[in-house]
């Protein structure tokens, strides 16, 4: 798609400024590495070869009898039994003594002195731990990081750095929704206010007021103690109390430039009033409007992360950097829970605010003119 002259302009403003470049690309790169965690973090093989077919089981379930195992339940990967049969091809002997097995395979490639005849062999994500993997084989938890769980494990042996890239896509995601959600609803009622005026703009400028007073935080604790909290009833419930954070501005603007001569010209041609104010009057508010979404967008993260905190946001079988944070305030002997928790949210607040500092110069005429 060709852009016209105002996008090239606003886009050569966008790069011009480095800081804002850079961390779009850092923020793109780990969001796109976070939404397809489970091929980066999971306790399943990415691929199996066994025998003479290949199996995927981060996309499909797989029993251990279909690598010649006994039981028709999904294949426990990380017990030893089911490498070894992968891995000698599908022999019985795996199901008595898997551990000694296994170990003779990896070292001789033989079993009791003979070849295996069709080695099978497994491909691991980076992460080879999902963000509810519980390792059996951890004696202590929280056990700090080494080799095996790089940040360490909470207190349940769960690995970290899979609660962290789970964690991190769904607070991002969170955020982008409840954002969207907020900005359609808050700059639609700013814009009905601003450019009608008059009884229009008196009604809707009291329920704002009264809306924007309501106290927000006791309304989620009694909802949450009456409904089960899931990830779409929670992002409707926080942009519902999140759009009236544009409507003031987006009202003031379309208050001062609704009256301007080419919208009493367009008006006077027989320009509908939804026109005018998508074409004419809604380009003005854009510069407000983008300097304020990245408060929107952190707001929304940071009040996941808080009511995950005090335990009224998703449910536990969610990952959640708020409960991570929530294990660093509580197991003040595993600072790496808390330290994790920190730089996480920190770096992601920071890619944000000036991705969106970014955003905001390029659609400011001033400064997109120059």
């Amino acid at each position: 798609m060709k852009l016209n002259a105002l996008q090239q302009r606003r886009l050569a403003t966008f790069r011009a400024n480095r800081r804002a470049t850079w961390s779009l690309r850092i923020f793109l790169a780990l969001f796109v590495v976070t939404l397809f965690a489970e091929f980066v973090a999971n306790d399943k093989p990415l691929l199996v070869k066994f025998q003479d077919s290949y199996f995927v089981p981060v996309l499909n379930f797989y029993s251990e009898a279909d690598f010649g195992g006994e039981f028709q339940t999904e294949a426990e990967y990380h017990s030893p039994e089911v490498p070894c049969l992968i891995k000698s091809g599908g022999m019985e002997v795996c199901l008595d003594y898997p551990e000694e097995i296994l170990e003779e395979i990896e070292t001789s490639g033989t079993v009791d002195g003979v070849a295996v005849e069709q080695p099978g062999w497994v491909i691991w994500p980076l992460v080879p731990y999902s963000y509810n993997t519980i390792n059996y084989d951890v004696t202590s938890a929280p056990s700090p990081p080494d080799r095996h769980h790089w940040l360490g494990t909470d207190d349940q042996t769960r690995d970290v750095v899979a609660r962290v890239i789970y964690g991190f896509r769904i607070s991002v995601l969170f955020a982008l929704v409840v954002t969207l959600i907020s900005s359609i609803v808050g700059i639609i009622a700013g814009a009905t206010q601003g450019y009608f005026g008059g009884w229009v703009d008196l009604f809707f400028q009291r329920i704002v007021e009264i809306w924007s007073n309501m106290p927000s935080l006791y309304i989620l604790i009694i909802l949450s103690a009456i409904f089960t909290m899931s990830f779409s009833l929670l992002t409707f419930l926080i942009a519902l109390f999140s759009w009236t954070a544009l409507v003031g501005v987006v009202r003031a603007e379309f208050l001062r430039a609704r009256n301007f001569e080419y919208v009493r010209a367009a008006r006077a041609l027989g320009v509908s009033d939804v026109v005018i104010m998508y074409r004419h009057l809604l380009p003005n508010a854009m510069v407000a409007t983008l300097t304020l979404l990245p408060f929107l967008i952190t707001g929304a993260i940071s009040t996941l992360a808080s009511l995950d905190y005090l335990g009224l946001g998703l449910p536990p079988s969610y990952p959640s950097l708020g409960e991570l944070a929530l294990q660093g305030k509580n197991r003040l002997n595993a600072p790496w829970l808390g330290f994790t928790a920190f730089f996480t949210f920190a770096i992601m607040l920071s890619l944000l605010v000036f991705i969106f500092e970014g955003v905001r110069d390029a659609f400011d005429p001033r400064k997109t003119f120059r």
